[in-house]
């Protein structure tokens, strides 16, 4: 019967690698990656396209939000659960190993290559705390940790592995040349929660929406960010891009702004507000747009089931500049 692995799959080159080292020992490798809010699976399709390997995808939302209220190791030096999320990832991948009747669950994770999550105590915390301790390997460094159940089971040869550690590149690169694998990502992971701005507005959420639903989060991600009150906070697009990602977001409880016949951002009110907090939306939306800021402007309004323009001047750049959020 052969031997059949799930491989924690980043698209990065470490988790390449790690898939090439698995399927030479013949074991049937299928990638599996997870996508929140704060990460998405583009990465680790392109990757699993060019080494030729079935990539399975999971949405985690659900799970992580939940995790994200307390995590138990803390966070990093932003917002990133880093410990706690791994955990997280790592119960999945054996919550889905046992239902596919796989073998082992493996990593590209390089001992001491990220001074959080991959220093020898993270790596076994993680391990133990995900259910599956004895069922995840990590073959870059496995000879400089203790063996796995499946290396003891003789479904894989510890010899064939390696025992990579620290912050060099320099083996991995070589590898992948031997590999053929031309093309890889930078180190630098594409989570959000190690971003200072996106850490700086999420906290700003959090603190204010202990519960936030998906749509919450995606704005984030999108144009200026302006905490006019307490429980109020007004998002102007930076430019074309934001204009249409915050057009597909909009709900119908929404406040809408923008600039009659005059090129300039759209302006929105999350759940929509008070008259005189839209008439402070509206002024901002003339000092981001083409409007000449020593005058009067027309914004079009939309809100609670109503639309109408309103002629404002833009608002002073002290007051903007109080009320961003940084």
């Amino acid at each position: 019967m052969s031997v059949k692995a799930f491989s924690l799959f980043s698209g990065g080159l470490d988790s390449m690698l790690a898939v090439k080292l698995i399927q030479d020992q013949g074991i049937v490798v299928e990638g599996l990656t997870f996508t929140t809010p704060f990460f998405d699976a583009r990465k680790a399709q392109e990757a699993a396209a060019q080494i030729r390997m079935p990539l399975k995808i999971e949405d985690l939302t659900t799970e992580h939000l939940l995790m994200m209220k307390a995590p138990r190791y803390g966070f990093g030096k932003h917002m990133n659960p880093c410990i706690d999320c791994h955990t997280l990832m790592l119960h999945k991948a054996g919550r889905i190993m046992e239902a596919e009747g796989a073998d082992f669950v493996f990593t590209g994770e390089v001992l001491g290559q990220r001074p959080m999550s991959q220093t020898r105590q993270s790596l076994h915390i993680v391990a133990k705390n995900s259910g599956y301790g004895e069922y995840v390997l990590r073959p870059l460094s496995a000879r400089l940790l203790p063996e796995s159940r499946p290396e003891r089971e003789g479904k894989v040869d510890r010899q064939k592995l390696l025992a990579v550690q620290g912050r060099s590149r320099k083996t991995q690169m070589e590898m992948a040349r031997a590999y053929g694998i031309k093309y890889y990502p930078t180190p630098a992971g594409g989570c959000l929660l190690t971003d200072p701005m996106f850490s700086r507005r999420l906290k700003d959420l959090l603190h204010r929406q202990p519960d936030p639903d998906r749509r919450d989060i995606e704005l984030l991600k999108y144009g200026r960010h302006f905490r006019i009150e307490e429980a109020v906070k007004v998002i102007v697009g930076r430019n074309e891009k934001d204009n249409l990602a915050l057009q597909s977001l909009i709900r119908g409880d929404d406040a809408v702004l923008k600039m009659m016949e005059i090129p300039g951002p759209l302006v929105l009110i999350p759940g929509g507000s008070s008259e005189e907090i839209i008439q402070e939306a509206a002024r901002l939306c003339v000092l981001y747009s083409d409007a000449p800021q020593d005058g009067e402007a027309a914004v079009q309004v939309t809100a609670s089931g109503k639309m109408y323009v309103i002629v404002v001047r833009p608002t002073e750049r002290a007051a903007a500049t109080r009320w961003i959020i940084q």
